[in-house]
């Protein structure tokens, strides 16, 4: 779907109009709208779900062995390939993400699909050991309908690593991509229908979390719910899966410690820690907001970090030397912006930034300095709270205990990165640090192969991986009898 195309949403193989309310898709450069949609409601949830379950009931799809399954992710991941600079324009003009970033999450995309066709073709059941006269298996099996919430920051990656799992278990996918960036995935949805998939497999059901999202999570026929974004929903959606006895899959905030220890290399860990949090304008969950400087570097390293934070490109995502885009909405501006005045407020001294940019060039689009904190205790609201934009909190540590109950002192439990040149002392702070990805040396580098997800508050589940098929499916044990003689029961 090209911006300002037709008013369709994809429901049970089908693209029509939403039987919702309509809403924008917002241009984050100058706040003018790229596309009118209407929005899926309760019953277009219903018609999507019943009609997922019937394709992957469906013998053409459940009979298929895992190898002939992976064939349908290959074609979707070529579809991709072969439309990225398109997917990857459309998704800057619908994020305000840099160009450079837009086609990194497309490459992310489809090597998502590439390598779970080739976990599936390589994936196992077990043959457990036997205590008895008996053969025994464990076997997974598909849940049935999955629906799949995935957040504005990273649209088509984070929809990728929902998708192509589920499809490689042999399921059906609702997905409901954020209200705020709902263009590119209503695209994929274009590209793996022109796959071949079985129609109904896929559906991309647009609209407010709280009709569209609800829907989804409270369907009878929904057997799993992964969700990525904030921690508040996530606990909502993890009560009704409660009453529902219905697993998921959460992936929330995060408020990341980046810890740099005296011996660090500071030319990489500088750079590091401007990537670590400036990069995608903050708007990541894993952003090293919480910078942690032992007493003996840090005016040193504070001092280096505000003079280059300033000197950032900051500019519209279609321009490929920008380095800090604008931020998703200027609503969600605001509210980083009036995060930083409570910053203010609670004592933080404000060493760069803390403002939007200034002048004509600057005031229609969604923009906000790169900002670096410093004076606040680690128990002020700044430093516990997920501010979601360019935003840095500085502070001071000499003692190695006292650093990690502070990293630690978090709701969170996302990641965090360490910098120092001592393997020993990297080690041990990293398996003593409570997060589900640790970096050392480097930040935000992922891979697909390796599983990720949270502690505490930042969730529970693991998505990529070879296990990340499993996650989308049933396990299943299976007895096969080899006795010679029936079971001593009968008279």
């Amino acid at each position: 779907m090209d911006a300002g195309g037709a008013d369709e949403i994809l429901v049970g193989g089908v693209w029509r109009r939403g039987s919702g309310a309509e809403f924008a898709s917002l241009s984050p450069l100058d706040g003018t709208v790229i596309a009118r949609l209407h929005g899926a409601d309760a019953a277009d949830v219903d018609e999507a779900v019943r009609a997922g379950a019937a394709a992957a009931a469906d013998p053409a799809w459940r009979d298929l062995l895992p190898h002939e399954r992976a064939r349908f992710l290959v074609r979707i991941a070529d579809g991709i390939a072969g439309s990225a600079e398109r997917l990857a324009a459309l998704q800057t003009r619908d994020t305000g993400k840099s160009i450079n970033e837009t086609r990194a999450l497309v490459h992310s995309a489809q090597a998502t699909f590439r390598y779970f066709a080739a976990a599936l073709e390589t994936l196992e059941g077990d043959l457990t050991p036997s205590r008895g006269p008996y053969l025994s298996m464990s076997v997974h099996e598909p849940i049935g309908v999955v629906g799949a919430i995935t957040p504005w920051n990273s649209p088509i990656a984070s929809d990728a690593q929902k998708i192509a799992p589920a499809l490689a278990a042999g399921n059906a996918v609702v997905l409901k991509p954020a209200e705020w960036t709902p263009l590119v995935a209503l695209a994929l949805g274009r590209v793996v229908e022109e796959a071949g998939l079985p129609a109904g497999l896929l559906s991309v059901l647009p609209g407010p979390g709280g009709v569209t999202g609800d829907a989804i999570v409270r369907h009878p026929g929904v057997g799993k719910v992964s969700f990525t974004g904030g921690t508040a929903t996530g606990r909502a959606i993890g009560a009704v899966a409660a009453e529902k006895i219905m697993p998921v899959s959460l992936e929330l905030g995060g408020k990341s410690p980046t810890i740099v220890f005296p011996d660090a290399d500071l030319e990489r860990t500088i750079a590091g820690l401007l990537f670590g949090v400036f990069s995608s304008s903050g708007q990541s969950c894993v952003a090293g907001s919480r910078v942690f400087v032992h007493t003996s570097v840090y005016r040193q390293v504070v001092d280096e970090l505000v003079a280059r934070a300033g000197r950032l490109r900051v500019g519209p995502g279609t321009d490929p030397a920008t380095q800090v885009a604008p931020l998703v909405t200027h609503a969600h501006r605001d509210r980083v912006a009036g995060m930083v005045d409570r910053a203010r407020a609670e004592g933080a001294r404000v060493l760069c930034g803390g403002r939007a940019p200034e002048g004509d060039a600057w005031s229609r689009g969604a923009y906000y300095l790169p900002t670096v904190l410093d004076g606040l205790p680690n128990g002020s609201a700044t430093c516990q709270e997920e501010i979601f934009g360019p935003v840095l909190v500085a502070l001071p540590f000499e003692d190695e205990d006292d650093l990690i109950a502070q990293a630690n002192d978090s709701v969170y439990g996302l990641a965090c990165g360490i910098w120092t040149r001592d393997y020993r002392r990297a080690w041990r702070v990293a398996r003593r640090i409570e997060a589900g990805t640790v970096w050392i040396n480097t930040y935000k580098q992922f891979s697909i192969s390796t599983p990720f997800g949270g502690m505490k508050a930042s969730g529970i589940g693991r998505e990529k991986g070879r296990e990340g098929i499993l996650a989308y499916a049933r396990q299943k044990s299976v007895y096969w009898d080899l006795a010679e003689e029936p079971l001593p029961w009968s008279s």
